[in-house]
């Protein structure tokens, strides 16, 4: 992963603890996660379009923006599923 700014993981852990919150036997992990990653679509959306200047400079970017966005996250759930991988025992009990 790339370097960081140092309150990078207490932002991202934040995030966390709001979406662990609002699990419930109404409420699915998989609904809160389809509803965190709507969010985290939306949140980037709106960053990505408040940089350009009308428009047409957002639709000439859109595909190098969908790029970029693509390729980092898939590079953090790897990193992620990685780190469950090697910690499984240690961060889920097991399932009956």
């Amino acid at each position: 992963m790339k370097k960081v700014d140092p309150t990078f993981y207490k932002r991202a852990d934040e995030h966390i603890h709001l979406s662990n919150k609002q699990v419930s036997e109404k409420i699915s992990r998989g609904m809160i996660s389809a509803s965190h990653l709507y969010s985290a679509a939306r949140f980037n959306a709106y960053v990505s379009a408040s940089s350009f200047n009308s428009a047409k400079e957002l639709t000439e970017a859109k595909e190098a923006t969908l790029k970029y966005f693509m390729e980092e996250y898939k590079s953090m759930l790897e990193e992620n599923l990685d780190d469950y991988i090697l910690n499984f025992s240690k961060y889920l009990k097991p399932r009956n």
